[in-house]
């Protein structure tokens, strides 16, 4: 099994006045942080909001050309919900999409705003995509494949033939990993075009099937998948991705939770692009030393840019702690007036920001007259941080970090 460049090429073709050739830019700011000099590839920007219009096109397109679809049925929590049915419209057929009762209203709008109609089944994808299966059983439709299916993988790779044309001396692309559609395709295009440019996959380490199926060189399967990066949120990824990856990528990394926020953050603040935790998976392997880009030109695919605004406050928190931005700690107190007082002085005082404050007065190891005070600080960084912690202590505080 293969997938040979001819088919790659042949779904560019397909795809050239379907999707966008969205940009590739050097950011001097990651260049800096890191060593390397980084582009980022802003698929986030892509039309459907991310890369998995490519590859559910290209699928449709052949499928046309051939006579074999007269309607399209897929199962997806997002972003290959709206690809296909995004797709399914420009072709004129009609679609049915499968989604989770938990998919965030938004996705749920934005699926049927692209003119498909939107199943909501079960609790989780999987439930989902035995729906759609069965719809498509019953009404002898065509189920389009998130990603282990060649001609999807052909439509992904796409990516990599505008990586090569904008940046020929390119030595490092890193892609994100969930069920392996994109990684497969684009390895696959890189590697038949110029072997001597790397391939990196990127997965959530709450997520790792592909890593581990990587490093066993075989098709593993995992029980659990718990990540924010819900894009990369797989137990199974494709066999036929799997075997792709295994032929064609160089190595496949897992980023913490923590570094993926982070990364996000980042994108916010140097960039001003709005990211979604699975596409800010390649960013945050290198800012984090997973993939080693000093002296190199690396290229980071930015998959998607699907991410609810109310989950966005969750990330830019967890971003602002990984980076030593707040910090939480706990502290006893005597329960008396005056007490909270105090202690915020001397956070105020130490130039940090009291941004949230609980009692606990059931600790089994409390005095009748004290009281545990979990305090949230915002500060500057790390070393902010530590002359606020020294400067309680001073006042004699005993500080825990939480």
């Amino acid at each position: 099994m293969d997938l040979p460049l001819r088919e790659i090429e042949l779904a560019a073709k397909r795809l050239k006045n379907t999707i966008h050739k969205t940009k590739l830019e050097k950011s001097t700011t990651f260049s800096d942080m890191t060593g390397g000099e980084i582009y980022l590839k802003y698929e986030n920007q892509q039309k459907t909001g991310s890369f998995k219009i490519r590859g559910a096109s290209n699928k449709i397109a052949a499928l046309v050309e051939r006579g074999e679809i007269k309607s399209a049925v897929a199962s997806s929590a997002g972003n290959h919900a709206q690809g296909t049915a995004y797709a399914s419209k420009v072709h004129g057929i009609p679609a049915v999409i499968c989604m989770p009762k938990s998919t965030p209203i938004a996705k749920v709008e934005a699926t049927k705003g692209y003119g498909a109609k939107v199943v909501l089944h079960g609790d989780c994808y999987d439930d989902a995509y035995k729906k759609a299966l069965e719809i498509a059983e019953k009404e002898e439709a065509t189920f389009i494949h998130p990603y282990d299916d060649l001609e999807v993988m052909a439509g992904q790779g796409t990516i990599g033939i505008e990586i090569l044309e904008a940046l020929p001396t390119v030595d490092i692309i890193i892609v994100p990993a969930g069920g392996g559609g994109l990684l497969a395709g684009v390895a696959a295009c890189i590697k038949q075009i110029n072997p001597r440019v790397k391939v990196i996959g990127v997965q959530a380490e709450g997520a790792p099937a592909i890593a581990m199926s990587f490093a066993e060189k075989k098709h593993i399967t995992t029980d659990y998948s718990r990540t924010i990066a819900d894009g990369i949120s797989v137990k199974i990824p494709g066999k036929q991705s799997v075997e792709l990856i295994n032929k064609y990528a160089d190595d496949v990394v897992t980023v913490t939770e923590a570094e993926i926020s982070e990364a996000i953050l980042h994108l916010i603040e140097r960039t001003k692009q709005v990211v979604e935790p699975a596409g800010a998976t390649t960013l945050a392997a290198v800012l984090s030393g997973k993939v080693d880009v000093a002296g190199k030109k690396a290229v980071c695919v930015l998959s998607g840019g699907n991410i609810d605004v109310s989950f966005i406050t969750r990330i830019i928190e967890l971003g602002l702690s990984s980076r030593g931005r707040n910090f939480k700690f706990r502290a006893k107190l005597l329960d008396i007036p005056g007490s909270l007082v105090h202690i915020s002085k001397v956070v105020s005082d130490a130039n940090a920001n009291v941004i949230m404050v609980q009692y606990d007065r059931m600790s089994k190891d409390l005095d009748p007259n004290e009281v545990i005070i979990h305090m949230g600080c915002e500060v500057g960084g790390i070393e902010h941080a530590k002359k606020v912690i020294e400067a309680l202590e001073k006042n004699g505080y005993s500080i825990t970090i939480e």
